[in-house]
């Protein structure tokens, strides 16, 4: 658990996750156009951090506020994920029938609290060691390979579980991180506390795309592709358990919990990423893709 200063650590909205999170659910998301029928069949959470699932004709192209984000699956699936901090509003837009096919979304505000943490090592809040900081850009360049990732599959369908068994939850998504007195970038992952060695499961299947045991700020860290650039993450482990180039399961085992890296105590950071931008994990239980 880490060591922190809290100021009010809970954010305000309902996280359809388990037992310590709230009540899951599969919500289904209940936006349509102005006139006529949703031109696409949906399901997810319409909300910063949130992701919405899809589905339309196998292999559409999708745009996202009108930028071209790959394609759907051969079964006609894609996903589209809200940043921490997304605009009110955003359109989705599918090639169909020789032109797009839009809807618009509001995207609901989360409002996210300060979290400070003293005691750690200041080159661990900001790193003056040429040593260091060239470790910190080869750990850089090693992640930016693996969030290019978009694996052509959709083993985000059937939606995803915590990754740790009972876990209790330390911080929430999205809090910003004030470290040594210090305002940093805002923490991006859900802070579950375990004992070292802890079993951690992958929630959802997916591809291994990076495992490295031993990074300057993450620790012992994995990074799996769920499908179309939607890529989990599980920072501070103390054991790996699996290799890049890996298809995992849901709920096999992946490594063990630690605190390498900077971390003040024992506990998985878990975090989530669309290709660019950051959501909150917590927000994926519950959640599945549609079927019709």
């Amino acid at each position: 658990m880490e060591r922190a200063a809290q100021i009010g650590l809970t954010r305000r909205r309902v996280l359809a996750t388990g037992a310590a999170f709230g009540a899951g659910a599969t919500h289904a998301v209940a936006d349509a156009p102005a006139a006529g029928a949703a031109p696409f069949a949906h399901s997810g959470r319409l909300e910063q951090g949130g992701v919405l699932y899809g589905l339309t004709a196998p292999n559409a192209p999708i745009a996202v506020d009108g930028k071209p984000q790959g394609a759907a699956s051969s079964s006609g699936l894609f996903v589209v994920g809200f940043d921490r901090d997304a605009p009110p509003a955003a359109t989705v837009a599918v090639w169909r029938g020789g032109a797009w096919a839009e809807q618009s979304f509001a995207i609901a505000p989360a409002a996210y609290d300060i979290q400070k943490i003293d005691g750690l090592p200041q080159q661990m809040v900001t790193a003056t060691d040429p040593a260091v900081i060239a470790r910190e850009k080869a750990d850089a360049v090693l992640k930016a390979r693996a969030f290019a990732s978009r694996a052509p599959i959709e083993d985000f369908r059937g939606g995803f579980v915590l990754p740790l068994d009972h876990p209790v939850r330390t911080s929430p998504f999205g809090v910003q991180r004030v470290l040594n007195g210090e305002p940093k970038a805002p923490h991006y992952g859900v802070d579950l506390a375990a004992p070292v060695g802890t079993p951690i499961h992958a929630p959802a299947p997916g591809l291994v795309v990076l495992a490295e045991p031993d990074l300057y700020l993450d620790g012992g860290l994995t990074l799996i592709d769920h499908g179309q650039g939607l890529i989990s993450m599980y920072l501070h482990q103390s054991r790996l358990d699996v290799t890049a180039g890996e298809r995992v399961a849901q709920r096999q085992p992946i490594g063990l919990v630690g605190m390498k890296g900077r971390a003040t105590g024992p506990h998985l950071c878990w975090r989530m990423k669309w290709r660019d931008r950051n959501l909150d994990p917590s927000l994926m239980i519950g959640t599945a893709a549609p079927t019709a």
